[in-house]
């Protein structure tokens, strides 16, 4: 077992959420019935803490999450290979003979309460913590994933709508034990906003993260889509840039599922890009990129630019179904700008996309002035945050909009759907 994990806890009895006759229950349970488990009754389930280690000896695990590009094997990666401060563990949903239903992953941190503030807030707050070093630093349990967006476990067998409920009933005294008194719903996508608003009956305050961004690039070729939806001043500035790296020595691209042979070559422009970055969270490791293509090629595509033989730019993608995202980018900032390759990876990944039947380009957030003017739209994500003490939860969702980093970001209320972050 590795250091810091736990074996399961003690079961939480909860109280019953739903009615096993309602449409939503006969539907989940002929559901249960066409993948061979017998239906699930919310009537004495539970909600168990489980170690990586045992959550995988489980039968649910296998497939977990299986409806999003980021499945099981995405977590057991993550787990094994972004490690910085993140101690990961799992809630097990239970029914009333002690199967595990639905798992949902989570990890515990010391959270910065003040992360997200400007510029001048946070040099004001490194002052501070000189003298006071866990100013404004709280322990959090964070449901949902340290390298992406969060989501509950497919509701194949248990609801989504059930799933938070028993979430919400549990929740506060898992963190207790587990010695958090934050509790967040790391940037669960806006789909979710109906099923978990048993989270804010539940003391939860809702507050938007950085979005994601989504563009629609169902059209014949990339040339039809500058036409059709780009404006005519952005169509011009992209042609300059694209003459701009044209005049230089030829650029060659590569798609791969496994980087492993470059691996040496290609994370030092992770890093470059990592370093660059105003705010940062999870940093990835090698072993991540290597074993990421190698344990989902199903999943990952890597698109690797060369300039004369040596790598100058990287994209991590991942697809589902007829949707390609935008995960990771890597570039070599001594050639970057001068050849745009933040618009020439973009043309790239778009025409491969296109030519592949892929409908929809999802890129995770950040950089938001170029995507503004390629007219991508925003794709909300929301943080649901409580303090186990009700008087602490009070004051935080009095100063939780203040917080927010999408309140100081100048770009975002420039996007036509900009009022779909906090609606």
């Amino acid at each position: 077992m590795r250091p810091g994990t736990l074996t399961p806890e003690r079961n939480t009895s909860l109280r019953v959420i739903g009615r096993e006759g309602s449409v939503t229950g006969r539907i989940m349970n002929q559901l249960a019935r066409n993948i061979g488990v017998a239906p699930f009754a919310p009537a004495g389930a539970t909600v168990d803490v489980m170690s990586g280690e045992d959550v995988r000896k489980c039968r649910r695990w296998r497939r977990a999450l299986a409806r999003n590009r980021k499945d099981h094997r995405y977590y057991d990666i993550v787990e094994d290979t972004i490690r910085q401060s993140f101690d990961y563990r799992y809630f097990a949903i239970r029914d009333d003979r002690g199967e595990v239903r639905a798992v949902i992953p989570f990890f515990l941190l010391d959270l910065d309460l003040l992360a997200g503030l400007g510029h001048f807030a946070r040099l004001a707050t490194a002052l501070v913590r000189r003298l006071w070093p866990r100013f404004m630093l709280a322990r959090a349990l964070m449901v949902g994933c340290t390298a992406g967006e969060g989501h509950l476990d497919d509701p194949d067998e248990v609801s989504h709508a059930e799933q938070a409920q028993l979430l919400a009933a549990s929740l506060a005294d898992h963190a207790v034990r587990l010695g958090a008194p934050m509790v967040v719903f790391k940037e669960f996508p806006a789909k979710y906003r109906s099923d978990l608003k048993a989270l804010l009956q539940a003391g939860f305050s809702r507050a938007p993260s950085f979005p994601m961004t989504r563009l629609d690039i169902d059209h014949p070729s990339f040339d039809d889509f500058m036409v059709r939806v780009l404006s005519a001043k952005t169509r011009k500035d992209l042609r300059v840039k694209f003459r701009a790296a044209a005049a230089a020595p030829a650029i060659e691209l590569r798609v791969v599922s496994d980087i492993t042979p470059m691996i040496e070559e290609l994370y030092p422009l992770y890093l470059q890009v990592y370093e660059r970055a105003q705010f940062r969270f999870e940093k990835l490791s090698r072993e991540f990129l290597c074993r990421l293509g190698r344990r989902m090629p199903d999943k990952v595509r890597f698109f690797v630019w060369q300039q004369q033989g040596r790598a100058i730019a990287f994209s991590l993608c991942m697809v589902q179904d007829d949707e390609i995202f935008g995960e990771y980018l890597g570039f070599d900032y001594t050639v970057a700008l001068d050849l745009h390759l933040y618009h020439y990876v973009f043309r790239d990944v778009v025409t491969w996309a296109i030519a592949r039947g892929y409908k929809t380009l999802r890129i995770n957030g950040a950089n938001y002035d170029p995507k503004l003017h390629l007219r991508f739209r925003l794709d909300p994500v929301d943080l649901y945050v409580r303090h186990t003490s009700r008087a602490a939860n009070f004051m935080l969702a009095r100063l939780l909009p203040f917080l927010v980093p999408t309140r100081y970001d100048p770009i975002l209320p420039r996007f036509p759907n900009f009022h779909e972050l906090d609606p």
